[in-house]
């Protein structure tokens, strides 16, 4: 089997590659990666091997220069002499929450993917086309219940960033441009950290975790289901789906389900353990949000509702000193706490059926084993491009 991978560089393709390369089935896997030169691609490559201390073979892992924003893409993967692939992994995606990258994302999930689409359907010998999608395409009107595959996508559903939304349409254009048999969509949750004791190898989402543990009032239900996976079993689930004899769907979501979900509560819990000099978790109503940010900006009114928690503001202005870290930090959160708040659980009885893997550990104990992580983790620094 030849695999062509994007996003060989990121939290999840970075975990596919060197999944994949222990598998005796792949040949070779050829990585897209936006580099000047080959020698500096390559150098790339070596570091994801080496965070962890795998093994990096160059004569299977080969980088291939382009990347999705490159408006003769299709052309120049159609030019590499790489008709020997049989299966793409598309993992690339811009994941950033924020607006200001609104029309990045767009570009790089739908633009980027059609780009690829174009040269996959000249590939000879293509048998399977792997989309790492995002079980949370279904949108914000899913509230509070377990979430099925056969529920998305759905072009009715409101989206809390563009990032969900080009990812639901992401995966109507693969519908578009290639047969159903060659179709695999692996949509996994909300993704966090690693169940190693090892370095993870993106901070993304744990940044989340870190900032609400620094400030302890939190303005969110604290029983709400979350749906979190780490990154390991995330990409060992993906690979033992693509390598799976007997697949029954097309597409499966890639979560922790009923079993493993987990509650910030839960959550608060085991960062106070770990944390406990600070003061205790008090998770407050999501609507006095608005307060929050009225509050750092010295526009709150004398008579709200925020001050009867005096003791948070104040241990929030002896901790951060200057107000408008507290603006940044809010900004940044503000779209995870919105998912938070669904209380969303996605159903994983597609993937326990058809693939032999036990189901995810809980969030709130394996957690513990990048705690050490979130100590170290600067906070304001992750605001700035949640």
């Amino acid at each position: 089997m030849n695999i062509f991978l994007t996003g060989a560089t990121g939290l999840v393709g970075g975990e596919l590659l060197v999944t994949l390369s222990k598998r005796q089935e792949v040949d070779k896997i050829y990585c897209l990666l936006r580099s000047q030169t080959h020698a500096e691609a390559l150098t790339r490559l070596e570091g994801v091997f080496s965070l962890h201390d795998d093994a990096f073979d160059s004569t299977r892992i080969i980088p291939v220069l382009g990347n999705l924003f490159d408006d003769n893409l299709t052309d120049s993967l159609i030019n590499e002499g790489l008709n020997d692939v049989d299966v793409i992994v598309h993992s690339a995606a811009n994941t950033s929450f924020s607006r200001v990258n609104d029309d990045l994302v767009e570009k790089a999930n739908i633009g980027g993917l059609t780009k690829i689409l174009l040269w996959a359907k000249q590939l000879p010998h293509l048998k399977t086309f792997l989309y790492i999608g995002t079980a949370t395409i279904c949108g914000k009107d899913v509230k509070d219940r377990v979430v099925h595959e056969d529920e998305s996508p759905n072009l009715e559903a409101t989206h809390l960033v563009k990032y969900t939304y080009t990812k639901m349409k992401g995966e109507l254009l693969i519908r578009e441009h290639l047969p159903e048999e060659k179709i695999l969509i692996a949509r996994p949750s909300i993704i966090m950290g690693d169940s190693r004791n090892i370095v993870p190898r993106s901070p993304v989402i744990l940044w989340a975790m870190a900032t609400i543990n620094h400030l302890r009032l939190i303005p969110v239900n604290e029983y709400a289901q979350l749906d979190i996976i780490p990154v390991d079993y995330a990409a060992n689930a993906i690979v033992e789906l693509l390598f799976a004899p007997h697949r029954h769907y097309h597409v499966y979501h890639i979560s922790s389900g009923e079993a493993g979900a987990t509650t910030a509560n839960k959550l608060s819990k085991t960062l106070s353990a770990y944390f406990d000099e600070m003061p205790p978790f008090n998770f407050i109503s999501k609507s006095l949000l608005n307060q929050v940010k009225h509050w750092a900006k010295n526009k709150l009114q004398p008579d709200s509702e925020l001050y009867s928690y005096r003791e948070y503001l104040d241990y929030w202005k002896d901790t951060f000193q200057d107000k408008s870290k507290l603006r940044v930090l809010f900004a940044g959160l503000d779209p995870y706490l919105d998912f938070m708040e669904l209380g969303h659980v996605f159903d994983n009885s597609r993937l326990l059926e058809d693939v032999n893997i036990p189901n995810s550990i809980p969030a709130d104990i394996y957690i513990n084993n990048s705690m050490k992580f979130v100590e170290k983790m600067d906070i304001l620094e992750g605001a700035i491009d949640p």
